[in-house]
């Protein structure tokens, strides 16, 4: 039996469904998640520059939230779902009266990455510095930025990720037997070893120990974005950037990447990616010359940008001094008197700490990756290849060469704990304990504010600036005040500065850098488990670069701190639902077990989201049934039969029926019906009469009618309506304004590779038209 709902597959519904036969004509297709996603991959994308490893170190104390809130559930009283407890196992029985908030998922793999890949063709980050300066988008095992790949022997048969497999099923070797520990299997203990698997390790102790392992000592232009693309999506993954002339050209191909990208990614997965990282990315093209951005040596600088640029980054006569463009005058600043030479940037307003940032204004190229190249990822069933072609998404195809059910957009998900004050996200700002906004609450109105992204993040497209002044880029000190919660900007003088007395609650003071020009101010700081001595000036240390940094009390460094995540929060946002954001910037460390320490807020967001699809997704309207409790919705089974279709009626099924056909021709056109060879559809049928009431009043799995037969098919269940419609234990863990469900029971649950479609009729010629 299956509990199963849609918010996504139900967005075209912005009215209550009138109680009439669908009719397809006037309807929207919508694919359904199953509620039975059983295997999860998550990708955890870490910044490994300078500076992390206070925040790898908070991530690690996180690992336990994370992967126990979805291997190990609470459970929950239906009655009450704020009444929970925890068990000691995800195989341990709930206490009677409680059931779990979602079923255990017992298939999952987990990989890193940095945010390292090298230099892209420039003379920065170059290996010979450090060997973590390019981790060339490949999985991560190790104990320390130096230590090479000395945790691989700890990984799931070598591959560099790891696998929950307490049931000791992924062994599909002639002799395995399911439930019985073979070689091939993967990690059954959490937190110890035990004789549950022939390893001698466990998920938790070691997915720490590679997260720590990450280091700092990677490459300061932050590819944070770049480096899941190469890892997950890039058709074409170079093993070199060769130059030719004045150009750079990405030569060979990536097969090691390629063969760890098939043997982590499933196609049929959860796919959850969880980026860290305390400043914007920079992820820099490969390819022409853009790599004079990572360009320095000999005191090398840019050319300037046209005067156009200053005010009007989107100027079409906004571009460099070196190049030109039809329609576009001279520029007279753009050249010394005589000189066809395009002059370059001052060399105190080019540091090389801050090529990435404003780079239109500063030097009249964005030499990033466009942010579509990201979203598209995440959203798209084909992406381009090095020449430009569209070609099969990797994210969305099946990398074995087999032919089953392929994940679609709406298992995708994309978190970032990012640079951004916890208090602009979090639902109350004054107690993180309430948890972060979700993307609907992100795009609610705030105060006076559209938005809190017109807080965090403004328009980048338009260059407009966010509305909080902390999150707004800056060389110079800033002013203004935070439009969330009233903290205004400090600015100290010689007496004032490192004053904790004077600090806002956000990120303490402004200040400037021994160096003008050479760093931003920060989006957010927070106070350290313990100071740092910084006398000697260590990697990661900070106070040495201003008397009047706000991290620091002289030598000794008590804060940590983040800058503005811009990018990280664009891509977030555009991918709307999918998207989930959390402050790298902690409320706490003191108390670890307050709600608030750490990560754990940012953990429990991802999971809240997450376990929306793992649970069963409640509907966030309603559905009107007629006199006979039933809606009016068709629901289609499509999957590959290898040529052996059968709609059988014993199990819920039938055949489509003629007055279908065009639902069934919209399904045939899914962009994933090649990919997965669907041959066979079927229409999962409504129940009706006596096995509709067993179906909507019966709790517990095991559904019979009246005669004591097995019951088959699926029902409407809505606990808003007064009376409900149908037992409220049912959907009693759902939000409670959110309390209805579609019920799959029986054998009309999906079939294994299924893939599942809905369409709900509304009023005549109006359905789906919002």
């Amino acid at each position: 039996m299956a509990v199963l709902g849609a918010t996504g597959a139900f967005g075209c519904l912005q009215r209550p469904v009138e109680p009439v036969e669908p009719r397809t004509t006037s309807t929207i297709i919508e694919r359904i998640n199953q509620s039975g996603v059983d295997k999860i991959d998550i990708l955890l994308a870490i910044d490994n520059s300078q500076s992390m490893a206070d925040k790898q170190a908070i991530l690690a104390l996180a690992v336990p939230d994370l992967i126990k809130g979805l291997v190990n559930p609470p459970c929950i009283n239906p009655d009450n779902p704020s009444d929970q407890q925890s068990v000691a196992t995800p195989t341990t029985d709930c206490p009677e009266g409680y059931e779990r908030e979602f079923e255990p998922v017992l298939d999952v793999h987990i990989g890193i990455i940095s945010s390292s890949i090298g230099g892209y063709g420039g003379d920065a980050c170059t290996e010979s510095g450090s060997a973590s300066n390019n981790d060339k988008g490949r999985l991560l095992a190790r104990s320390s930025a130096d230590a090479g790949s000395d945790l691989v022997e700890n990984t799931y048969q070598g591959k560099g990720f790891l696998a929950w497999d307490p049931d000791q099923k992924k062994d599909t070797g002639a002799t395995a037997k399911p439930g019985v520990a073979d070689p091939g299997d993967g990690e059954a203990d959490l937190d110890a070893d035990s004789e549950l698997d022939l390893n001698a390790t466990a998920l938790i102790p070691v997915l720490t120990d590679m997260v720590i392992g990450v280091g700092q000592e990677g490459c300061g232009y932050e590819a944070a974005l770049e480096s899941w693309y190469r890892f997950l999506v890039d058709p074409e993954p170079s093993t070199s950037l060769v130059k030719e002339g004045t150009n750079i050209v990405p030569q060979g191909l990536d097969q090691d990447l390629l063969k760890q990208r098939a043997d982590f990614l499933r196609p049929d997965s959860l796919l959850a990616i969880i980026l860290l990282s305390d400043e914007n990315d920079c992820s820099i093209r490969e390819g022409s010359q853009y790599y004079l951005a990572a360009t320095y040596g000999n005191n090398y600088h840019l050319p300037r940008a046209r005067t156009e640029c200053a005010t009007d980054p989107n100027n079409e006569c906004c571009f460099s001094c070196a190049q030109t463009k039809e329609g576009c005058e001279p520029d007279p600043n753009c050249f010394a008197s005589g000189s066809s030479n395009p002059l370059p940037v001052a060399a105190e307003q080019d540091h090389p700490n801050l090529r990435c940032f404003d780079q239109k204004r500063r030097f009249g190229i964005d030499f990033l990756y466009p942010m579509s190249r990201y979203t598209n990822a995440l959203k798209n069933q084909q992406v381009p290849n090095r020449k430009g072609e569209l070609v099969p998404n990797p994210i969305f195809s099946d990398l074995t060469g087999g032919v089953g059910n392929i994940r679609d957009a709406g298992l995708v998900f994309f978190a970032g704990i990012v640079g951004v004050p916890w208090q602009d996200i979090a639902r109350n700002p004054g107690n993180l304990s309430e948890g972060f906004k979700t993307a609907e609450e992100l795009s609610a109105p705030v105060g006076s504010l559209g938005s809190t992204w017109e807080a965090i993040l403004g328009d980048p497209d338009k260059f407009i600036q966010p509305a909080d002044p902390f999150m707004r880029e800056s060389v110079i000190p800033r002013d203004g005040t935070n439009p969330i919660t009233g903290d205004a900007i400090v600015v100290t003088d010689a007496a004032t500065a490192q004053q904790e007395s004077v600090y806002n609650a956000i990120n303490g003071t402004e200040w400037k850098p021994n160096v003008a020009n050479s760093d931003l101010q920060f989006a957010c700081i927070f106070k350290l488990p313990e100071p740092v001595d910084c006398s000697t000036n260590a990697p990661g240390c900070d106070c040495a670069k201003s008397p009047d940094i706000p991290l620091c009390s002289g030598v000794t460094q008590n804060y940590a701190k983040a800058y503005p995540g811009l990018r990280e929060l664009q891509l977030i946002k555009s991918v709307g639902s999918q998207g989930i954001v959390g402050s790298v910037c902690p409320a706490q460390l003191s108390n670890n077990q307050g709600s608030d320490f750490g990560y754990r807020p940012a953990i429990g967001a991802i999971i809240d989201r997450l376990k929306q699809v793992l649970g069963g997704q409640c509907l966030p309207r309603s559905l009107v049934p007629n006199k006979e409790k039933q809606v009016s919705c068709l629901i289609i089974e499509a999957r590959n039969s290898q040529g052996q279709c059968s709609c059988d009626e014993a199990t819920g099924r039938g055949p489509i029926s003629d007055v279908n056909r065009q639902a069934e021709s919209e399904i045939r056109n899914d962009p994933s019906a090649q990919a997965s060879g669907w041959d066979c559809f079927c229409e999962i049928k409504q129940l009706a009469k006596e096995p509709l009431e067993a179906c909507q009043n019966t709790v517990g799995d095991d559904v019979q009618d009246p005669q004591g037969n097995k019951v088959n098919g699926w029902c409407y269940i809505d606990g808003t309506t007064s009376p409900p419609l149908g037992a409220p234990e049912l959907v009693a863990s759902c939000a409670q304004t959110q309390r209805r469900l579609i019920r799959f029971v029986g054998d009309a649950d999906s079939a294994a590779g299924a893939t599942t479609f809905i369409t709900c009729a509304g009023e005549p010629g109006t359905a789906g038209g919002d």
